[in-house]
């Protein structure tokens, strides 16, 4: 699908009406517009739109589509875009791939299922029942910390194994232990994206192919430039880049992704800080901290 950096693209919004009782926002599709543009323009090497980083589940079906459209016009085959579509309900994640290979998707992105979670066995079944009705190209996505269940080594290979159209993982579960145990039995075909910034130097070091990235959004060229020089072996350049945007890496995540990135995107004015309830604008204390470390690496003066 990629090898580099994928962009967990934020989904910017404009409020049409905002009181203490109401919210009202629409997407701000020409920010979207230029937002993608500038990653690209920025070396990023996949635009990965409507994930957690995207607020996905507040998005309308229609808003879906269009933002599908808006990426892949944008991309205009220069990177692949892929789509977040995994829910907890099998029916409407196939429904989801539909709509993204109708709109012009090159890949999917699927979230393992959250709240009515399952067993591996139930996950193996999920998973081939969703690619078996697809022609795109599938990513899974193990992210425990927010569904509950952990896709487990052994499940993805079976998965991987079953599916011809299952290509890799996106691997956020911060478990480095369990994500070198998947390495020791893979096939080589399985490709493994570091589903954590903090992470992605290691787990290329280990035999992955990239990351799918939050820090990218307000960094695209820094972070393009540490997961390059440990794609191509020069880890010490690659360790130099992690020290110097582990704290940024760590700022973003002071809150619930993506409050901090949302507010930092809009420091750098590629979008309005607004969010979509359940999630609020960052605290105080986040703003501090994310403008002090966009004033350390020279974005604001």
């Amino acid at each position: 699908m990629f090898y580099g950096v994928g962009t967990a693209i934020i989904t910017p919004f404009i409020n049409r009406m905002s009181t203490d009782e109401f919210q009202d926002t629409q997407v701000d599709y020409p920010a979207l517009d230029r937002f993608c543009e500038f990653q690209i323009e920025n070396g990023i090497n996949a635009l990965v739109v409507l994930g957690t980083t995207g607020e996905a589940p507040s998005i309308m079906l229609e808003e879906r589509r269009q933002i599908i459209e808006h990426a892949v016009r944008v991309s205009n085959n220069r990177v692949p875009v892929i789509v977040g579509t995994g829910t907890n309900n099998t029916q409407h994640c196939i429904e989801n791939n539909q709509i993204a290979q109708d709109s012009g998707a090159d890949g999917l992105l699927i979230v393992t299922p959250y709240y009515n979670k399952s067993t591996q066995k139930g996950l193996v079944t999920h998973f081939s029942f969703i690619a078996e009705k697809t022609n795109l190209p599938i990513i899974l996505y193990n992210v425990p910390s927010r569904t509950g269940v952990n896709l487990l080594p052994e499940t993805v290979v079976e998965i991987y194994k079953a599916n011809p159209n299952v290509i890799g993982i996106k691997e956020a579960s911060g478990d480095i232990s369990q994500i070198a145990r998947l390495f020791s039995i893979k096939p080589d075909g399985l490709m493994v994206y570091s589903g954590n910034d903090d992470q992605a130097l290691p787990i290329i070091s280990m035999g992955g192919v990239g990351c799918i990235s939050v820090i990218a959004n307000v960094l695209p060229a820094q972070f393009s430039a540490l997961v390059n020089e440990a794609l191509t072996g020069h880890y010490d350049r690659a360790r130099n880049y992690q020290k110097n945007l582990l704290p940024m890496m760590n700022a973003l995540f002071t809150e619930l992704n993506p409050i901090p990135v949302k507010y930092a995107c809009y420091k750098e004015g590629h979008c309005e800080n607004v969010l979509r309830l359940p999630l609020v604008q960052a605290c105080e204390q986040t703003q501090v901290l994310v403008d002090r470390q966009l004033e350390r690496l020279g974005v604001l003066s």
